[in-house]
């Protein structure tokens, strides 16, 4: 639990997990700065509108701000003397980094450098930011472990964030500044965005349009509820990372220094044509598919494990997808009026 009188900056706060987020910590009584550049990667409206929700509560805060500009990001941390940063804010996209290397350098990376600048000199207790099971790339040895090499990147979102995981280490051991990294696994449920698979097929099925299937089909996510994924932050958060001691044996995932990298995810992946079939079901309509070879970019199978974080701060998802599915398409059909299945 947060305490009542802790002051936390969530960055990305208009985004999907970052809203969620915001509520969670505002239900347990932390006072929260929010902050997003509430940019046209995707729908505003939807991002605004989750903004609205939070501004209900008298200790959330919002400020629109771009993580690339550095004197705002200065002033930020000089107005509020933040315990604690969850860094979630970051241009998303696996497939849209191909088209738009730039923006990602300019979020992600420099946008990183400011943040990790600001911690050290508001002295924060605890950095939690958002890392990316993309950093996996072309592994293929399942489930993935923090403990496996992460030098294969497939697309340069996925640099960036192996990148943020470089930059966190230095400003740790540099600066003994406590962070810890989360890679993140396929995140869904409601409030979602519009440019994952979840979405866009809840929408085409709603609308009888076909729905496009990568590499025909054959693939597998380690699909985990919002919900779950909100709990295993908040958790995290409250764990600061505890250098290793000097018998202990350094691995990917440790450090002699106060940083470490966790797995959230479901434990479990998911065959993409089940997790089609039970949006079929909750919607009562049957989807009609295209099917494709797979995107530049893309990769056939993920699957998180999570025994580290389960262990050292009690994280374990517990939604598993028959429940969390109809949960989603019950939001979508109410946020976008859709009907019921006659």
């Amino acid at each position: 639990m947060m305490g009542a009188s802790e002051k936390i900056l969530v960055t990305g706060a208009a985004g999907f997990i970052g809203y969620h987020l915001c509520q969670q910590l505002l239900l347990q009584g932390a006072e929260v700065v929010g902050i997003d550049n509430l940019n046209e990667y995707y729908d505003v409206t939807l991002k605004e509108t989750r903004i609205s929700r939070l501004k209900k509560s008298s200790k959330f805060l919002f400020q629109k701000i771009d993580l690339g500009h550095r004197p705002s990001i200065e002033r930020l941390f000089r107005d509020h003397h933040f315990q604690k940063v969850i860094h979630l804010g970051a241009q998303a996209g696996v497939r849209y980094s191909i088209e738009n290397p730039h923006v990602y350098v300019d979020s992600n990376i420099v946008g990183f450098l400011n943040i990790l600048e600001g911690c050290r000199h508001g002295k924060i207790e605890h950095l939690v930011f958002a890392s990316s099971s993309s950093v996996y790339g072309k592994n293929r040895d399942m489930p993935f472990t923090v403990d496996q090499n992460v030098d294969h990147p497939v697309s340069l979102y996925a640099a960036t964030k192996k990148s943020n995981e470089l930059m966190a280490h230095t400003y740790s051991h540099l600066y003994g500044l406590p962070i810890t990294g989360l890679r993140f696994f396929t995140v869904y449920g409601p409030w979602g965005r519009p440019d994952m698979a979840p979405f866009l097929f809840a929408s085409a099925i709603f609308e009888g349009r076909p729905i496009k299937v990568f590499n025909n089909g054959d693939m597998k996510r380690d699909f985990t509820y919002v919900g779950d994924i909100v709990d295993g932050v908040i958790k995290t958060l409250s764990h600061q990372p505890k250098p290793l001691e000097s018998s202990e044996k350094l691995t990917p995932g440790t450090s002699n220094v106060p940083y470490r990298i966790y797995n959230i995810g479901n434990n479990k992946p998911i065959a993409l044509m089940r997790f089609i079939e039970l949006l079929e079901l909750s919607i009562g309509k049957e989807a009609k598919k295209e099917f494709f070879p797979m995107q530049p970019g893309d990769v056939k199978e993920t699957f998180a494990d999570t025994t580290d974080l389960q262990r050292d701060v009690g994280f374990k998802a517990n939604t598993p997808i028959e429940v969390g599915v109809p949960k989603f398409v019950a939001w979508f059909r109410d946020y976008y009026g859709y009907s019921a299945a006659p």
